[in-house]
């Protein structure tokens, strides 16, 4: 990837974090699989955004202020991590057994506010070896990149994160089909900044919230979800793309591909024609293009109103930190594709996905979305 303003802020973000979640995920499967843990596996954001307000415990109505998410996306993950065995809810929060599960087990239905939930053992092994990766992955890039690079990177992130004043999820939230795959948060008053703790000193939330004020401020006035926008509309064009290859040209996966276009189609942005996998052919309408063009201004526009609000010489000083990194190279091979190997065994190791995982690996900036797509399958960052 070479040096050029043409390419987004957002971009730069996104890619970074995605490759620094895809190492730490890779690391957690092994480690939760060393420890004896048979849920299934999740990505990081199951922790960020949720297992670490659980604790011992806390009922289910105090999730949604505890986590900063809306109650509906709250209960949907509370189901979710109970499906996946992470979590158990009950009026007494000791659980039930398998096969005296709650009626609307798995989902946010028949859930009440007062019911209790707690970590079932899997979610314990879980809760102990998330927050230790944070650490050790920083540590992994300062010996990758350099401590002096990854200073750099922390230190420019947190003069942009430090100047934000209102309240900001520690990763990306999970999106969906029914808004259009918006961030939709509320907007909370911000505690005082200092007082956040080991968070304020590492990568992945610094990332992750300076990506999220950048998204806020672009989705306060586009029509299109910056998600959409920046994968599946960016590889689109009036001549048409076969819609198995959107996946392998935009880095989110086909699952991620198809709720997009399900969206895009509705909106009237995407045309889809043809019925097996080899003829079905998606393109942009006229009302898609102009919606693109729109979201090509509407980034100069942001970009613009970030260097008056944060300075110019901020902006720039991150952008030339996360450019190194991605451009960096050992070789003929990017040093981020180190990173990005899986563990044998890992399920990106896996004969479904390992095609992609090559990808990534051979061209990290050329393979990974350039949004985060984060789905209520898991978390991952790529839709997977």
């Amino acid at each position: 990837m070479p040096s050029s303003p043409d390419i987004l802020l957002p971009t730069l973000l996104s890619q970074v974090l995605v490759a620094y979640t895809i190492e730490l995920d890779n690391e957690f499967e092994l480690r939760f699989a060393q420890a004896g843990g048979a849920a299934r596996v999740v990505s990081l954001v199951m922790w960020s955004n949720f297992m670490r307000f659980v604790g011992d415990g806390i009922t289910v109505g105090q999730l949604p202020a505890a986590t900063g998410i809306q109650k509906p996306r709250t209960l949907s993950t509370l189901g979710g991590m109970e499906r996946w065995r992470y979590v158990a809810v009950d009026a007494d929060g000791h659980g039930r057994s398998r096969a005296a599960k709650r009626d609307g087990y798995g989902s946010a239905r028949g859930l009440q506010s007062t019911w209790v939930v707690r970590p079932t053992p899997d979610g314990r092994k879980a809760e102990a070896i998330w927050p230790t990766l944070f650490g050790e992955i920083d540590a992994r890039w300062s010996e990758r990149f350099g401590a002096a690079e990854i200073d750099e990177l922390t230190s420019s992130l947190r003069a942009i994160v430090e100047d934000i004043d209102v309240e900001l999820l520690e990763y990306l939230p999970i999106v969906g089909g029914p808004n259009g795959m918006i961030a939709d948060l509320p907007t909370l008053d911000r505690r005082d900044p200092t007082s956040d703790g080991a968070s304020r000193l590492q990568l992945c939330p610094l990332l992750s919230q300076a990506l999220l004020t950048y998204t806020l401020d672009f989705e306060h006035e586009s029509k299109l979800a910056l998600p959409l926008s920046a994968n599946v509309v960016r590889v689109l064009d009036a001549k048409a793309m076969l819609v198995r290859d959107i996946p392998r040209r935009s880095g989110i996966s086909k699952e991620a591909t198809s709720m997009a276009l399900t969206f895009l189609v509705r909106s009237g942005c995407v045309r889809v024609e043809g019925a097996s996998a080899g003829t079905k052919l998606a393109r942009l309408t006229p009302e898609g293009r102009a919606s693109h063009e729109s979201c090509v201004r509407l980034h100069s526009g942001v970009a613009k109103r970030w260097n008056a609000r944060f300075g110019g010489g901020a902006v720039r000083r991150l952008r030339s930190s996360l450019e190194r990194l991605l451009t960096r190279r050992e070789g003929a091979r990017a040093l981020l594709s180190r990173g990005l190997e899986p563990y044998p065994g890992g399920w990106r190791a896996s004969k479904p996905y390992l095609a992609n995982t090559q990808a990534v690996i051979d061209h990290p900036t050329a393979a990974l979305p350039h949004y985060p797509m984060v789905l209520h399958r898991g978390g991952w960052p790529d839709g997977c």
